[in-house]
């Protein structure tokens, strides 16, 4: 199967799952585009990598906090998939979305997302920003990207920045010639190639030996391995992109400019270092925090996805 009718099963699939399982009304959040008025709840929604079980503690802690601040429910879901998520504040279904750097610009141009806010080590937007990191299981005879030709291979979701754009950008320049395409189809330089949802479904899976090699966004690597749920000496990176921007948390542009404000505010208010620390990867050493993401700040990202996928 190429990789656009996979992407397309995967893609379409996701959005059932996720309009199924998430049990949200649209009526709530409707409300909150009528100019002038209150709404009853916001919805907050993650991606898959932040969605997991083992965090639900930190993400609930910080609803809870942003409810108390802004004087509204905060009610959470989580998407099936990366594209689930857009399609969750198109349709009015989350008002408040953790994204992913391509996720939001394809929010922006598609649902009406305004990037908020984004973590920077030390308030420090100079020092934002993560790495997409190709790792294999620790004593493979894999040691660079070339060298994963013909073996199996696992990008994290089509959407992903860290997971699909950036790591098949580097392979794009390191093989000129060879298409996105060519990356994604069984037998072109893969032996196999899939999707594993989230990073850390190809974290593990490298680390079982069910994969030869797979990428992964840095901080959430750092978090996996300061949670303790793997270990530092089990992989191996072979390789490592330049800096991407950090992930925004966006808002739908047409709830109240009042409410946008006191959502912003608190979170350019909230230090809590355990959400830091395995929600998003940054130390307690680093005194991390949220500062202000301005939609020029994907601009990058945009050229990427032009690199990627040329219109």
């Amino acid at each position: 199967m190429n990789s656009a009718k996979k992407a397309g099963l995967i893609l379409s699939a996701g959005i059932l799952v996720f309009v199924l399982l998430t049990g949200c009304s649209q009526r709530g959040t409707e409300s909150a585009g009528a100019s002038g008025v209150v709404p009853e709840e916001l919805v907050m929604c993650y991606l898959p990598n932040e969605a997991s079980e083992e965090l639900a503690e930190y993400r609930g802690l910080l609803q809870d906090a942003m409810g108390k601040a802004v004087g509204i429910k905060i009610t959470e879901i989580n998407a099936a998939d990366y594209n689930a998520v857009v399609e969750a504040m198109r349709t009015k279904h989350a008002d408040i979305v953790y994204f992913g750097p391509v996720s939001y610009v394809q929010a922006a141009e598609r649902s009406g997302a305004e990037a908020m806010v984004t973590p920077a080590p030390f308030g420090d937007k100079s020092r934002s920003g993560y790495t997409s990191k190709v790792i294999v299981k620790a004593g493979s005879s894999i040691k660079t990207l070339a060298d994963l030709k013909d073996k199996s291979f696992a990008f994290v979701d089509p959407a992903s920045t860290s997971g699909n754009y950036v790591p098949t950008l580097e392979l794009m320049n390191l093989f000129p010639g060879m298409t996105n395409e060519d990356f994604h189809t069984n037998g072109k330089f893969f032996a196999s190639v899939t999707f594993s949802g989230k990073h850390q479904n190809g974290l593990q899976a490298v680390v079982n030996g069910d994969i030869d090699g797979a990428p992964i966004a840095s901080d959430i690597l750092d978090a996996e391995i300061a949670a303790g749920r793997v270990k530092a000496e089990d992989f191996v990176v072979i390789h490592e992109s330049p800096r991407i921007p950090s992930s925004p948390i966006a808002i739908r542009s047409d709830i109240p400019e009042d409410i946008k404000a006191k959502v912003k505010e608190f979170l350019l208010s909230y230090k809590d270092p355990a959400y830091f620390q395995y929600m998003l990867g940054l130390a307690p050493e680093q005194q991390p925090e949220f500062v202000e993401a301005l939609d020029s700040d994907y601009d990058y990202v945009r050229d990427l996805m032009n690199k990627v996928m040329p219109q």
